[in-house]
């Protein structure tokens, strides 16, 4: 339901590009402003949330470590934000582009490293404590699959710089199948290995002594260090082009930059939990970047609004079902 509801998204914002013929979405530098100026909150959380997963993951290999009076978690943490802080700062993204493109195979060695720990590693498969839905948990289910699905905020930068834009849609919804599989099966395998005992990230389950286990976690390493300057992206040029003319310098760019990585840094020491932040970011955050506001923004731009019709209601249907994941957390 969720990838549905997201993909007919991408598809609303696709005609939102098209339907511009104003010049208001000219380049990577204006399109994130104008459909997302007040989303940046999302982004920001869901950068912390690549910090928590580091922290995590690294105090699960390495152990406690004490520097300052900070412990281990908050340590790696900071060490990680020191590490990406200078891809941050660059201008020319290309080249982490490309190593971001690589995070497919990375997908690709994380699901099957996970599958060859519970296959051969001897962990194996529990069915006599499973159940096939937990009610309870479903309001967090569905909050931590609309952040899976929470990368709308990105696509007019995304859709700025493709050779050929026109093929956008089919390119998202081939994204959204693949990535809808790989979420499926992540979540399937992992209940089914350590239920009902799984943790909020599945590589701190696993023992650290196994081949699988380590290929697993250095998978997520390296993974959101790839991703992080490039999801940063539209929020260093939101903010810069709110800048008057004169303060448009490569210093102030830099400062923002820098305080951008800061304020994540806050609020991944803050709030060390990954699952329960990742839930409230999809919760309140994403469903309103990537649920209310695309619809929103495509019937203000296509005009639907003022007629009733078939596509008008089952967009205002996809409206309330947004907000009603964001309820269904109270």
């Amino acid at each position: 339901m969720e990838d549905g509801s997201s993909n007919i998204r991408v598809r609303l914002l696709d005609n939102c590009y098209n339907n511009n013929n104003d010049g208001r979405i000219e380049d990577n530098t204006i399109s994130g402003p104008t459909s997302f100026s007040r989303t940046c909150f999302n982004g920001l959380n869901a950068l912390s949330g690549f910090l928590i997963l580091e922290g995590d993951n690294l105090q699960n290999l390495f152990g406690q470590l004490q520097i300052f009076g900070l412990d281990g978690k908050q340590c790696f943490v900071i060490i990680i934000s020191l590490i990406i802080l200078p891809t941050v700062w660059l201008n020319n993204m290309s080249i982490l582009s490309y190593i971001s493109a690589s995070g497919v195979l990375a997908s690709i060695v994380l699901l099957a490293s996970i599958l060859w720990a519970a296959l051969f590693d001897g962990i194996g498969f529990q069915t006599s404590q499973t159940h096939f839905i937990n009610w309870k948990g479903m309001p967090t289910a569905i909050s931590l699959y609309a952040f899976c699905y929470c990368a709308h905020p990105v696509f007019p930068t995304l859709y700025i710089s493709m050779i050929n834009p026109k093929k956008f849609s089919k390119v998202m919804f081939v994204c959204f199948l693949l990535c809808t599989i790989s979420y499926a099966s992540m979540a399937i395998v992992g209940y089914l290995m350590f239920v009902p005992s799984v943790l909020s990230q599945i590589t701190l389950n696993l023992p650290i002594n196994k081949i699988s286990s380590k290929v697993a976690i250095y998978t997520t390493l390296v993974n959101p260090i790839a991703k992080y300057s490039l999801m940063i992206k539209p929020l260093e040029n939101s903010m810069e082009n709110q800048l008057p003319i004169h303060y448009k310098t490569r210093v102030c760019s830099l400062l923002i930059r820098t305080t951008l990585v800061i304020s994540t840094v806050i609020v991944a020491l803050a709030i060390p939990f990954f699952g329960y932040l990742m839930s409230l970011v999809g919760a309140f955050l994403s469903v309103t970047a990537s649920i209310v506001l695309p619809c929103l923004c495509f019937l203000k731009i296509s005009g639907i609004y003022q007629r009733l019709g078939f596509e008008q209601v089952f967009i205002v249907g996809i409206v309330i079902m947004g907000i009603a994941i964001m309820l269904a957390m109270f």
